[in-house]
């Protein structure tokens, strides 16, 4: 099912997959986008990663029996699909075999649980001197909460940016998506590459501990260095921003737009163009502290003014003049839309087990002059891979049992 491409940046680099649902699958994902071999384990006792059932939508296959949901495709293209179970002898045996041929190894098992099975990072490091090993968990390989479980809303809600996220007089609300984990993935992507550079520059790879919370803190931004400098805590504000003024969505006529003042030179002209030119020249608003200070007066009357004016008017006006603003698209609108198109948002892969004949998905955002991202393999089927391994891995010592 392999389709034609140019090597990628990883190309030759093999990664071992133990991990699943969407941290660790992100971070795999797009090292098989920049070309590295990815070999994903499942176990066959579940039916394969969590996120296989994680329906509807599927997509719908020729055996009508798909294990391929949306979740699951959103995090598993260019990657091979192998099945054992780490409680046999075999299954452990086989992905020692693999890890012995792996640049890469990333999990997100809970800590020390893979040491019964000989696969924590300790046991292959030691074995595989080169081998760089990321783990990834809730709260990290150290720490009081070590232990506890760690799903991507659970590090929204302790890493503290759902405390950010609200109407001020609601309830705290979590990021649409599992954010925590996308960054924790990326995370996870840049350390494996630096730790390769380092292994390809001394011989010696590493153990990388990467936690959900650690790097949900991490992007709190300019809100958490906020609170750092002041020691207040800050508060929920839904759409507007804590430092800039006005920089929120607004409702206009026939909906709402998005408004992103970014200094005081854009502001004169914002004020211009919805005849404001009253606020352009008082005194409380003429420099971007004094309107945070006077958040709510100014924004009220912004909020006032804009509710006269028609959406697609008032955006083409406020970009004439170099004043960032926007729609507020729906998915439909935002992928089907022209720039997304010409950019390459998404994807469409051939896969002869669906009945449409292949599946759409997002693409890659990265842009390389000279290596390519590619899109080779369509997210694979339950264990469709095991008869590929010795082709993958040539010389690989795969379990007597393999042909049975």
């Amino acid at each position: 099912m392999d389709m034609p491409f140019e090597a990628g940046a990883l190309d030759g680099l093999v990664v071992l997959d133990l991990s699943r649902i969407l941290a660790g699958p992100t971070a795999t994902q797009l090292m098989g986008d920049l070309g590295a071999t990815v070999i994903k384990i499942e176990n066959p006792k579940t039916g394969g990663d969590d996120t296989r059932s994680w329906g509807p939508p599927y997509a719908e296959t020729l055996d009508g029996n798909s294990d391929l949901s949306a979740y699951f495709m959103a995090a598993n293209r260019n990657k091979y699909s192998i099945p054992a179970d780490l409680s046999t002898e075999e299954g452990r045996a086989l992905v020692k075999a693999i890890a012995a041929q792996a640049d890469v190894v990333i999990e997100n098992y809970k800590p020390d649980g893979l040491v019964k099975y000989g696969l924590d990072h300790k046991t292959l490091c030691a074995a595989h001197p080169r081998l760089v090993y990321c783990s990834i968990s809730g709260f990290g390989q150290t720490g009081p909460n070590r232990d506890k479980p760690g799903y991507d809303l659970m590090a929204q809600g302790y890493g503290g940016i759902m405390s950010l996220i609200g109407e001020p007089e609601g309830a705290p609300m979590k990021v649409a998506v599992g954010i925590a984990d996308v960054m924790c993935g990326m995370y996870a992507t840049i350390g494996i590459l630096a730790a390769l550079r380092h292994r390809d520059a001394t011989g010696d790879g590493q153990h990388i501990d990467l936690s959900l919370v650690d790097s949900t803190m991490s992007w709190l931004i300019n809100e958490g260095t906020n609170y750092l400098t002041s020691g207040k805590l800050p508060a929920r504000r839904g759409n507007a921003h804590p430092n800039i003024v006005p920089y929120e969505v607004f409702e206009v006529v026939d909906g709402h737009v998005i408004i992103a003042v970014g200094n005081d030179t854009q502001y004169q002209r914002f004020c211009q163009v919805i005849g404001r030119d009253d606020l352009a020249t008082e005194s409380r608003y003429l420099k971007n502290a004094d309107r945070v200070t006077h958040r709510a007066e100014l924004v009220a009357e912004v909020a006032k003014t804009l509710k006269q004016f028609k959406r697609d008017w008032l955006l083409a006006a406020l970009e004439d003049v170099k004043v960032p603003c926007g729609p507020i698209n729906t998915l439909e609108d935002a992928l089907q839309s022209d720039q997304a198109q010409a950019r390459g948002a998404t994807v469409d892969m051939p896969n002869p087990e669906t009945t449409r004949g292949g599946v759409q998905l997002l693409g890659n955002p990265l842009k390389f002059s000279k290596t390519p991202v590619s899109y080779r393999r369509p997210p694979p089927r339950f264990g469709q891979d095991m008869g590929a391994l010795e082709t993958l891995l040539p010389g690989l010592n795969l379990p007597i049992s393999k042909a049975e």
